[in-house]
């Protein structure tokens, strides 16, 4: 049995090894796993926790990478499907700017981690596993939008099953579908974590604390609302509060968020407090956007204590 189970995007990453220039300039590119699902997973097990990703992949040469990069990561790929006749995503990212990257998705015309269906669930898994981890993404597209509802109902909203507003609009064919659609997901889910961006489609307001104060209207025990530069709001029923960021030189702000959630994940596995969950999780976002990449940029728990250290 994992400690997480993230269900949802996975893919191949192809960083520019030249920065600072558009798609057009770049000469050469590196190869990495990637997928915000996929990245919670990695980050996660990156901090000792066991942890598999629910996905699929194509049958093409870069499902058998995806399959070794996560157990080379420590992820178990026991539950990565294949869904034939799709193909492999794959992601191109123009590091300009460097702290929020355009992304360029070839995922047409389904994503394979979209094609998710009832008989690819380990059902016991999604009922017993510490943590569930799900996306808005998950729901942009059938069948993993009726998938993911049964995941969820069958869960029972059951501590920790943490909802990844995860917004990307050029997955939507408008706003108003995906508030209904993420929005579903807010009742069956105790933690929610979006950026002000995502939780303005969500919940109709960017602001941070009325943003939080409507995520706990809708149920949810935990709301995260991350602030970029300003930090990170937490809001439980007890009370609010805002975790500063560690400053650092944004090197790929790509993948930032992803290592927050695995330590997010990490910290709530642990039973710590939100805001010592928070605090962890804005130090192993900081390691990762002052470096090039996702998966393989996630840290060891020793770097995010030394930051934290060097920070007080």
């Amino acid at each position: 049995m994992p400690e997480v189970l993230a269900i949802g995007r996975v893919g191949v990453d192809l960083y520019p090894e030249q920065s600072g220039v558009p798609l057009a300039g770049v000469r050469t590119f590196a190869k990495s796993l990637g997928g915000t699902a996929t990245n919670v997973a990695v980050a996660a097990a990156r901090l000792g926790r066991r942890a598999a990703v629910l996905t699929k992949v194509g049958p093409d040469g870069f499902g058998p990478y995806v399959r070794s990069a996560l157990a080379g990561f420590g992820v178990s790929p026991e539950f990565v499907g294949t869904a034939e006749g799709l193909r492999t995503p794959v992601v191109f990212c123009a590091l300009d700017p460097p702290e929020d990257p355009p992304l360029l998705f070839y995922r047409a015309p389904l994503a394979p981690d979209l094609a998710l269906e009832d008989a690819d669930v380990p059902w016991d898994v999604v009922a017993e596993v510490p943590l569930l981890w799900v996306t808005g993404t998950g729901v942009c597209a059938e069948p993993a939008r009726s998938t993911q509802r049964r995941v969820l109902e069958h869960r029972a909203r059951r501590a920790h099953t943490v909802l990844d507003l995860d917004h990307r609009p050029v997955f939507w064919p408008d706003a108003a579908t995906a508030r209904r659609e993420i929005g579903w997901m807010l009742d069956h889910v105790t933690v929610a974590v979006g950026n002000r961006a995502e939780v303005e489609v969500v919940v109709g307001t960017a602001d941070p604390e009325e943003a939080a104060a409507r995520l706990l209207d809708r149920g949810v025990r935990l709301a995260v609302v991350k602030r970029g530069a300003e930090g990170v709001l937490v809001a439980t029923a007890e009370g609010s509060r805002t975790v500063p960021p560690h400053r650092v030189e944004v090197v790929c702000g790509l993948g930032a968020g992803d290592a927050f959630g695995g330590a997010l994940a990490h910290g709530l596995l642990a039973g710590w407090d939100a805001v010592r969950a928070a605090r962890y999780a804005n130090a192993a976002g900081a390691l990762v956007a002052s470096r090039l990449a996702c998966a393989d940029a996630m840290p060891t728990p020793a770097e995010v204590e030394r930051l934290l250290g060097v920070a007080g």
